[in-house]
């Protein structure tokens, strides 16, 4: 008899209550986003970068939200800009007494202005930087560059999403 109240109760309990199950916190009265274009500023510059990075984030809110991503006035704007690209050496191998990268580091930075139109004590200006170590292995840089940045770049974006919905 107590399993069936607790079962017959359990919906009305559960129906105040809001469930993220991918840990954003997004008050209801949130619907609307917009995503400016992230300029490349990066002394090194990748020239599908920018556009590959702003859709990237857009598609994770779209993925993991309800809010409707619009070029008017939102609710929330996301702006910036790629302010760092770079691939650096991190392990160096001797072969016949000449020095090589054994592995290298390549690394992105995005400075990032989050504007929450609705409780602007939540808007935050940061920058946030990833990095993917890889080895060459007989490959050009230009083979695995795109599946590279398309790594980083994922978990930039992740990393911009719970600092904006998660408060992390």
């Amino acid at each position: 008899m107590k399993k069936l109240l607790i079962l017959v109760l359990l919906p009305f309990v559960l129906s105040g209550c809001k469930i993220a199950l991918n840990g954003a916190s997004i008050p209801p009265e949130m619907k609307t986003v917009n995503v400016l274009i992230f300029e490349n500023n990066a002394p090194l510059v990748v020239p599908y970068l920018s556009s590959q990075f702003t859709e990237e984030l857009k598609t994770r809110i779209r993925n993991q939200t309800s809010l409707s991503i619009t070029q008017n006035d939102a609710h929330a704007v996301f702006s910036g800009n790629i302010s760092g690209y770079s691939i650096t050496p991190v392990a160096l191998q001797e072969s016949n007494s000449q020095a090589t990268a054994g592995a290298n580091r390549l690394s992105i930075r995005i400075n990032v202005k989050y504007t929450n139109n609705l409780n602007p004590k939540l808007s935050f200006e940061e920058s946030f930087e990833r990095f993917k170590d890889f080895k060459l292995q007989g490959q050009s840089l230009q083979s695995i560059e795109q599946g590279l940045i398309k790594d980083v770049t994922a978990q930039l974006t992740e990393d911009i999403f719970n600092r904006a919905f998660a408060n992390w």
